[in-house]
């Protein structure tokens, strides 16, 4: 059974989802756990200066509580995404398994939180992976239709909502069969936005051109 984390990097390379495999599950850095942590401490955070000075966040104070606010005033969710009924769920579903960060009732939604930078709107294409992922595990085990999901971008201020659209739902499909294939190294991507910060570049031996070489 494959895992959010399989799908969702299915999505982005498949070459990076072979060496992925190869190395074991990698260890949540630091910094990733710190963002997180950031998720279950809205209110706390609107609240209050000093706390919202000292925490981990990618953007000024200002525009933090800003898009914060946003969500606030916009979301029916929000009660249950600042304090879920259920935290750091393990999901199983039918092809994949995982954990919701977050998993929130009537309607059932379960809710990732990304460390990264978010779009300036919707969601990655991988995340979105992951998230559909999620949202199918939980309508496997509750035996109900997941219509949504949520991306929380703690670091940045953002929260959204992620309808289950057709077209994300076939993005999902394709990830998973993705997956499914993926028993030795893929064919290189010609990508090199993906390439430099991949990990497993190395590895890969894929070779990424300089700016002087591209001009």
């Amino acid at each position: 059974m494959h895992t959010f984390r399989d799908v969702e990097t299915a999505a982005y390379c498949p070459r990076k989802l072979y060496y992925r495999r190869r190395s074991g599950p990698p260890d949540v850095p630091d910094e990733v756990a710190a963002c997180r942590s950031l998720a279950f401490e809205y209110e706390r955070l609107l609240d209050s200066d000093a706390d919202l000075l000292a925490a981990p966040i990618e953007v000024s104070p200002t525009t933090f509580r800003s898009r914060l606010g946003r969500a606030k005033a916009r979301l029916d969710a929000w009660d249950g995404l600042v304090d879920p009924p259920t935290r750091e769920r393990t999901l199983e579903g039918r092809e994949c398994r995982g954990v919701a960060h977050k998993v929130l009732e009537d309607p059932l939604a379960p809710s990732l939180v990304f460390a990264g930078r978010p779009p300036e709107e919707g969601v990655w294409e991988p995340q979105t992976v992951r998230l559909v992922a999620a949202a199918k595990a939980l309508s496997w085990e509750h035996e109900t239709p997941v219509e949504r999901a949520f991306a929380e971008y703690p670091a940045h201020g953002v929260v959204r909502t992620v309808p289950l659209t057709t077209r994300r739902k076939a993005a999902y499909r394709s990830a998973v069969r993705t997956a499914d294939a993926v028993d030795g190294p893929p064919t290189r991507i010609d990508n090199d936005a993906k390439c430099s910060p991949c990990e497993f570049r190395e590895q890969c031996g894929v070779r990424t051109r300089s700016l002087r070489s591209l001009l």
